[in-house]
């Protein structure tokens, strides 16, 4: 079964009214669902090199190998992260035989490139190469998730560090996706002219993935109201703080969907073709978004694994869902925190 097909079929659709509030019902776990680890420390991100799983751990610091059978094996511990709060070790990414690294250091959160060599169950980081810096942390809004997107170039996301006005100042790093090349020089073809700012306005965007078609999401924290996904497009505004979800502004782009801040918080995402897939920790569920019907959604693993902070597609193109119960907000169940996987 794909991932696209067993969310379907463990899901009940949600329409979405003309407010943008959900009536949302609680189906079962997956009869299919299987635990691929147990027993990690406040995971963050989920990468894959090659057919080879790596996860942060946003306390510790560490990245973890998986191996096949589940266990876990210490690659690197990341020098100079200083967890507070919501921050510490954040997003990895894997590109060209480096792991890239967000994280929070003691002025600031980051962005650090480490040469990884070796085969699976022996891979190890080489030095830190510096790719972006002086980017505003505070103890939450780090923002944090970072990804390459398919024209080969860097993209971050970075939270408002609870400075609000700071994500309208094109200036700051705060409340922003930015796009780098890969060494973290600015493109020539950013909408801004030598800045890496690509989009801005935004609040605590902590997911983002592209469709096949080019297209870039972004989920997005809200305040007190809305949680977003935002379609991204470079140069836009999208609101923050003026705007909070789908205000109908002039000047500001809206989301193409929200959900009340309890039923939400959305982190980590992975698009397909057909569908974006948001990773909820208060919401404690997995949603589905059809990309062809952007204001509807549904929802699997409502509650049964408690927050979820990532998604991703494995190689075999299981659904790989991350826990994150041990991050000081959850409540931990003996086992936690883990990786889910759906296979058929």
């Amino acid at each position: 079964m794909s991932a696209r097909a067993w969310i379907a079929v463990t899901a009940v659709t949600v329409l979405i009214a003309s407010t943008g509030c959900a009536t949302e019902n609680r189906p079962a776990q997956p009869s299919d669902a299987a635990i691929i680890t147990t027993g990690l420390d406040a995971p963050w991100s989920i990468a894959f090199h090659g057919r080879t799983p790596l996860v942060s751990e946003r306390d510790s610091g560490r990245i973890v190998e998986i191996d096949a059978d589940g266990a876990q094996r210490e690659v690197a511990t990341i020098d100079g992260v200083e967890p507070s709060g919501e921050g510490g070790l954040l997003g990895i990414a894997l590109h060209d035989d480096y792991l890239y690294a967000y994280f929070t250091a003691a002025d600031d959160n980051r962005v650090d490139r480490f040469p990884l060599a070796g085969e699976p169950g022996s891979l190890a980081l080489g030095d830190a190469e510096p790719v972006l810096d002086r980017i505003p942390s505070a103890g939450n809004h780090n923002g944090g998730r970072i990804a390459f997107g398919p024209d080969g170039k860097l993209y971050v996301t970075t939270g408002d560090a609870g400075g609000p006005s700071d994500a309208q100042d094109r200036s700051s790093l705060a409340g922003k996706i930015l796009r780098v090349e890969p060494d973290g020089a600015v493109p020539g073809d950013n909408p801004f002219p030598g800045s890496p700012v690509y989009s801005y306005g935004h609040r605590n965007p902590q997911g983002i993935g592209w469709a096949p078609d080019g297209t870039m999401y972004s989920s997005e924290f809200g305040q007190d109201t809305w949680d977003e996904l935002n379609v991204i497009e470079p140069g836009a505004d999208y609101g923050w703080p003026e705007v909070e979800g789908i205000g109908g502004r002039p000047g500001f782009v809206d989301p193409v969907q929200q959900w009340p801040t309890g039923d939400a918080s959305p982190s980590g995402i992975a698009v397909t073709a057909d569908s974006v897939y948001i990773a909820n920790l208060r919401g404690e569920r997995l949603r589905r978004v059809p990309r062809n019907a952007p204001a509807t959604s549904t929802e699997s693993m409502v509650g049964t694994h408690g927050r979820l902070r990532d998604v991703a597609i494995a190689p075999d193109g299981a659904m790989w869902v991350l826990t994150n119960n041990t991050d000081g907000r959850g409540d931990p169940a003996d086992g936690d925190d883990r990786i889910v996987a759906v296979h058929e």
